[in-house]
């Protein structure tokens, strides 16, 4: 599958998304979020692959937000096809049954920062700006940012950073609760993999539950999501997964996870 706007690549089942645009800091045009659209939907369509990560072409930017060339061309009505088809996109990126780390390598603005909150977590260069800076265009977040953001560091940072615009640097990220790792730039992807190699030695159908049981319980209520949890836990219980990891706990040996989501 031929791609223009991101680079796509799978090793050892670990799939990279890179964004390519890094004459225009990787902005986000309609085209690229298209590949990125069929690009999730190779990973979702691969049994083999176990983690994504994300991150930009370029030592500037992950992604500096929506290409304002083009944004600034749309009707009212086009501005909310745009918005909506971003925000399925981006949904579709959080909803993958693996993990998705963002390795957020230089600018992470806009679309950028709503895309790596849709990520399971971030990792950070120490160079790594974010910042949802759509309210000094006259504009607001339209991917996510208003409702992700306030979920993952809480409604007064988060409105503070809307209302503001304002970019923070990794090291704040980090401490707000936006970043899990900050890394010197030569080593972030390094420690991207490490992490990811980590994840991918673990069984399919855990991940997938587990990962599916904190998102779907962090939108109910504490008993609702008991039940969500006790579901999925059953569930990994029956897997293939479930019994090679309980015999090689008794037979004190290391586990080798081969178990699919389908068949």
């Amino acid at each position: 599958m031929a791609y223009a706007s991101i680079l796509y690549q799978v090793d050892q089942g670990i799939a990279t998304i890179t964004f390519n645009r890094p004459k225009a800091l990787n902005a986000l045009n309609q085209a690229l979020l298209e590949e990125l659209s069929r690009g999730l939907d190779a990973i979702a369509a691969d049994e083999d692959i176990r983690v994504l990560i994300l991150t930009g072409a370029g030592e500037k930017a992950f992604v500096a937000g929506a290409d304002i060339t083009e944004l600034a061309t749309f009707t009212a009505l086009q501005a909310k096809v745009f918005s909506r088809a971003g925000q399925a996109i981006i949904a579709k990126l959080q909803e993958l049954p693996i993990a998705v780390i963002a390795a957020v390598n230089g600018f992470a603005l806009g679309g950028g920062s709503e895309i790596a909150l849709a990520c399971d977590f971030i990792y950070a260069a120490e160079n790594a700006k974010f910042g949802l800076p759509e309210i000094t265009l006259g504009l607001i977040p339209g991917f996510g940012g208003t409702q992700r953001l306030p979920r993952l560091i809480g409604p007064n940072r988060a409105k503070e950073l809307i209302f503001t615009g304002k970019m923070i640097s990794a090291a704040e990220a980090a401490q707000i609760g936006l970043v899990n790792k900050v890394c010197a730039p030569a080593a972030l992807m390094e420690e991207a993999l490490k992490t990811a190699r980590d994840i991918a030695a673990k069984g399919r159908v855990s991940l997938r539950e587990a990962k599916q049981a904190v998102n779907r319980g962090l939108n109910t209520d504490l008993a609702t999501g008991g039940s969500i949890e006790a579901d999925a836990f059953a569930l990994t219980l029956a897997s293939a997964d479930a019994k090679e990891g309980t015999a090689a706990f008794l037979e004190k040996r290391k586990a080798v996870f081969t178990g699919k989501l389908k068949g």
